[in-house]
């Protein structure tokens, strides 16, 4: 970098301050429940998600007392739509653990803060920068991305040893004098930098107070940083979904296990292929299920092909299953994947399906 990390930080505070963001409802606030619930929720989540999610969060458990004592179901209800619902289970738990083991109070270090369920380096060093004025790096990946490229640092971040390394290199750059007020301001812009200037395509180096010391502009490849060269494949998976409804317009459901796809999650029966799915089902109404058109869902590092098969059963055709009925005025409050989520929201399908020769189902065809 053409510069030391004085000049660095000190560009980055006056850019925050004239430029940054400042009207995000978790800013402006020392309150540890506060920005820890926001750190959590923007973990590779868009900020304009977080922004309809945060203020209803809060509404329902205003502190982390309300949190610990609610019900992991109530949680997962309400963070419902968000996705990565571990995060949610963790929040559930680090709540928990803060009011059993903390008194209700928040640790006031980024190292204590780490050792709570739920909360990694980079995340604790944010709220003990924001709260407490800690001199603590973050190193998310909008950071990442800013420091990569303005330090020129050019190896592996998939190998430990490099991200370490990028790690103390962060530590090196951080303010060093009235860290109470200068920390948060600090953290605060090279998170915005990230998000709003410093892409990862295309990124607008002439708006970056950075520009003229950033080695990566210098050379004209700002896109090469950061390097991570492992990649994880990405796989894909078919599940069948049963869609069974009952003559009130409920609908079956099930909790998910404790591990796997959508764990602890209330969903749809699912099924490796249809075969099983009817297989599950009385016989009289195998030829009523009807297949809807597959429904494609990205994941992180897995793309799910989906395939609802309405039915129409009687209440008591599943009462030896594991899972019950629920009602249009339940089902919405309970923790749902959003592809379940979605479905259950539009129409209900036909209860039969079209029949030709010999009573044969049809195939969906979709124009």
């Amino acid at each position: 970098m053409n510069g030391g990390g004085a000049e660095l930080a000190a560009r980055v505070m006056a850019w925050q301050r004239r430029q940054g963001r400042h009207d995000l409802p978790w800013q402006g606030t020392r309150d540890p429940y506060r920005v820890w619930l926001s750190e959590i929720m923007l973990q590779q989540t868009q900020v304009t998600t977080v922004l309809a999610y945060y203020p209803r969060f809060l509404a329902r458990f205003p502190d982390v007392e309300r949190l610990a004592a609610a019900s992991e179901d109530e949680v997962l209800g309400l963070w419902s739509g968000l996705g990565y619902y571990r995060r949610a289970r963790h929040l559930h738990r680090c709540a928990r653990d803060v009011v059993a083991h903390h008194g209700g109070r928040f640790p006031a270090s980024a190292a204590e803060l780490a050792r709570l369920p739920g909360i990694g380096r980079s995340t604790a060093a944010a709220i003990a920068a924001f709260c407490f004025g800690e001199r603590a790096a973050i190193l998310d990946g909008n950071v990442k991305r800013v420091l990569t490229r303005a330090l020129g640092f050019g190896h592996d971040l998939a190998l430990a040893r490099h991200e370490q390394a990028l790690w103390v290199q962060a530590e090196a750059l951080l303010p060093r004098t009235d860290l109470r007020r200068a920390m948060p301001v600090y953290t605060q812009g090279l998170m915005d930098l990230g998000a709003s200037v410093c892409h990862r395509r295309r990124p607008d180096c002439p708006r970056c107070p950075l520009h003229d010391l950033c080695v990566a502009a210098a050379a004209g490849q700002p896109e090469r940083y950061p390097v991570k060269r492992r990649r994880v494949a990405r796989q894909r998976l078919e599940l069948w979904l049963l869609l069974a409804r009952d003559a009130q317009g409920r609908v079956w459901l099930q909790q998910r296990p404790e591990h796997g796809i959508w764990a602890r999650l209330f969903c749809l029966p699912l099924f490796d292929d249809r075969a099983t799915l009817l297989a599950s089902l009385p016989a009289r109404v195998h030829g009523q299920a009807v297949t809807e058109p597959p429904r494609r869902h990205v994941l992180t590092h897995r793309d799910l092909d989906l395939h609802p098969v309405s039915v129409r059963l009687r209440a008591t055709d599943l009462r030896h299953a594991d899972g019950r009925w629920f009602g249009a005025d339940e089902w919405p409050a309970l923790g749902l994947p959003a592809p379940v989520r979605r479905l259950l929201a539009a129409p209900a399908a036909a209860p039969q399906a079209p029949r030709g020769r010999l009573g044969e189902v049809r195939p969906s065809v979709q124009k």
